[in-house]
């Protein structure tokens, strides 16, 4: 099943689902992602608009999605916040931009929804919009080293495989050199499972 299929199966569902998880976990997530982040910034990946809370009063926001549900699901939360954004729907693996067109890029767990086949080419789209002295912060999963809750991850793993299309051990750092890019820094941001890779254009 396509990865649009299975978002727009779920867009309607998709807020209810992860309440739990965007109360409990994600909130602080995001604000510590976009920290930092400034000037024209592609929000890549922009599902329900979840992150439109945490946006850089001094960015220029632009989000791409490949799923016309989950767009019209923010597009409605971008009505209701007031949030300055240009959505558009479109696939991060063949962006219709320019070639240095941002100056900050954010991917809040896209990746971890690219199947392994996709990672390198998305990441070499990114760099290619991605100014020469940009920044781009991917905030993906990771399985824990910690065996209980390793246990519980891969018990998880079935449901959001089905359900998102998604695994947790995509391990996209491992494609940044061929793509292009540096790692500049990787850090987890809720105990040992969710991290943030800040990278830059090689």
């Amino acid at each position: 099943m396509s990865k649009q299929i299975i978002y727009d199966r779920i867009a309607r569902l998709y807020d209810i689902l992860d309440l739990p998880f965007e109360h409990f976990r994600y909130r602080p997530v995001r604000m510590e992602m976009f920290d930092g982040l400034t000037g024209d910034l592609l929000d890549a990946g922009v599902g329900t608009g979840r992150n439109f809370a945490y946006y850089p009063k001094d960015c220029t926001v632009t989000g791409i999605d490949l799923s016309p549900s989950m767009l019209g699901r923010a597009r409605s939360r971008k009505a209701r916040l007031g949030t300055a954004v240009e959505l558009f729907e479109m696939n991060v693996l063949e962006m219709d931009f320019p070639d240095d067109s941002f100056d900050s890029i954010v991917s809040t767990f896209l990746f971890c929804v690219l199947d392994n086949q996709h990672q390198q080419a998305a990441l070499e789209q990114l760099r290619r919009v991605c100014r020469p002295d940009g920044t781009i912060h991917i905030l993906e999963y990771a399985i824990s080293k910690n065996p209980w809750r390793a246990f519980i991850m891969k018990l998880w793993a079935p449901w959001v495989r089905y359900a998102y299309g998604a695994e947790f051990d995509r391990n996209t750092e491992q494609y940044l050199d061929v793509a292009g890019l540096e790692l500049v820094e990787k850090q987890f941001l809720y105990k040992d499972i969710i991290k943030l890779l800040t990278v830059r254009p090689a």
